[in-house]
């Protein structure tokens, strides 16, 4: 071997070309000098630093072995360049480990895969200096999360040595420029102010559970409050209508019992879900029409109860049929009506139930060109409404009038200017569809 001085000025012994094989031969000139930097570090430190120094049964061997003057610790200083895996390098850290040596791994590449694996750092030497420095791999705690901290290769050494430095695997974020790692060197009291950080939030994060479980259980409280306030109100609803049902039951059928009865599309298959799925056997209540529906078919049992109501229209609950229906479960032709009347029951808060409302659909089968459901999406804001009412399959002539007619109160008028459906009171003026009529004139 023969002296020679690197590019930075680093002094070492290198082989002499055809000098027989050794370990030394066998390493890059990277990973000798890295070697000779950690020995010189560990030096300065105040340890005593030998190279490639084997374990007592010869199975694992030590870049640097830095020892104790007294004797009290060993750690070996470990360049690792070249690529090695997870596993590999946590055996051997083993292996030193099992014969009371711990150990610290060096590189100094851009970003090793198995870094933070062992107690590791990377190293980096800045342009402003000479001497290697560690970039990642110390941190302190502060603010909530960890930071890098800044340090000479022989100041981490000096601290490692002294224990004033430890290894340790973070419970909380990493503020770091890199990937966060799983074992990091920092100074046992930020170990302790993590945990005093970590102690805090979950002190803070039961003060907060306990706080919201008790607005929540103010909050149920009061809807058990509303929610028996409502039994009571809905019952006396749903008294008032059976009263209602009874008295009509002492007249003849009604006109609007018939209409609903033959021409509302629809109720026969809510009266067959009733009595399938609800066990309940009904029929088409006499009181149809009374307001308190909503615009909708009373369905009621064998003692004049109601029991459900057919197709409410949105825009009519308000009153005595918001607490009715509230308490009643509310049947609709199709799953597109179902959501259109809870839409709106979602825009008009003040009528709805604090619970929902109980609703279920089917779906009607509409057949021709002119079947229709009882009521659309978009509200007539004509100034001269050309009306036209959609009765079962057939379109008849309407008009708008100051009071509801007998078809009104069951079905729907709508625009044939704009399209919309007319909320405003209205009356058909012909008995005869408008398709027949025109037919009728050609």
């Amino acid at each position: 071997m023969y002296a020679k001085t690197s590019r930075t000025g680093l002094r070492f012994f290198a082989h002499a070309p055809g000098a027989p094989a050794c370990a030394l031969a066998l390493e890059s000139v990277a990973h000798h000098l890295l070697k000779l930097e950690l020995a010189s570090a560990a030096r300065d430190a105040g340890a005593h630093a030998e190279l490639e120094a084997r374990g007592p049964d010869g199975t694992w061997r030590a870049d640097v072995l830095a020892t104790d003057p007294a004797g009290t610790w060993a750690t070996a200083l470990e360049a690792q360049l070249a690529p090695i895996t997870d596993a590999d390098i946590t055996a051997r850290t083993e292996k030193m480990r099992a014969d009371g040596v711990t150990s610290i791994w060096f590189s100094d590449r851009p970003r090793p895969p198995w870094l933070g694996t062992v107690p590791s750092v990377r190293l980096e030497k800045p342009e402003s200096t000479k001497h290697l420095s560690v970039a990642e791999g110390l941190v302190k705690f502060s603010g909530g999360d960890w930071s890098a901290v800044p340090a000479s290769l022989t100041e981490f050494l000096t601290w490692a040595f002294a224990r004033r430095i430890v290894t340790h695997a973070p419970r909380t974020p990493l503020r770091y420029p890199h990937k966060p790692l799983t074992t990091v060197w920092t100074a046992p009291q930020y170990i302790t102010a993590e945990t005093a950080h970590l102690e805090e939030e979950e002190r803070l994060r039961r003060v907060h559970e306990a706080r919201m479980a008790a607005l929540q259980r103010e909050k149920e409280r009061k809807r058990e409050e509303i929610r028996a306030r409502n039994a009571v109100t809905r019952a006396k609803a749903l008294a008032e209508a059976t009263a209602a049902e009874q008295a009509a039951r002492a007249q003849p059928p009604g006109r609007l019992w018939q209409v609903a009865r033959v021409f509302r599309l629809g109720v026969d298959q809510a009266l067959a879900k009733l009595a399938n799925e609800h066990g309940v056997t009904a029929t088409v209540g006499f009181s149809t029409g009374d307001p308190r529906y909503a615009g909708g078919v009373p369905l009621v049992d064998e003692y004049g109860v109601p029991a459900a109501v057919f197709g409410p229209d949105p825009g009519r609950v308000r009153g005595e049929a918001f607490l009715l229906l509230a308490g009643l479960l509310l049947i609709f032709p199709s799953r597109a009506d179902q959501r259109r009347f809870e839409n709106a029951s979602n825009i008009k808060k003040k009528h709805r139930p604090i619970d929902g409302y109980r609703t279920e659909f089917i779906e009607t089968p509409l057949t021709g060109a002119g079947a229709v459901r009882a009521w659309g999406g978009r509200s007539c804001a004509c100034a001269t409404p050309r009306l036209v009412a959609r009765i079962q399959n057939a379109e008849y002539p309407a008009e708008p009038s100051e009071q509801m007619g007998p078809a009104a109160t069951l079905f729907r008028a709508q625009c044939r200017t704009c399209g919309g459906r007319y909320e405003k009171p209205w009356r058909r003026t012909g008995s005869t569809p408008i398709n027949q009529t025109s037919r009728l004139e050609t």
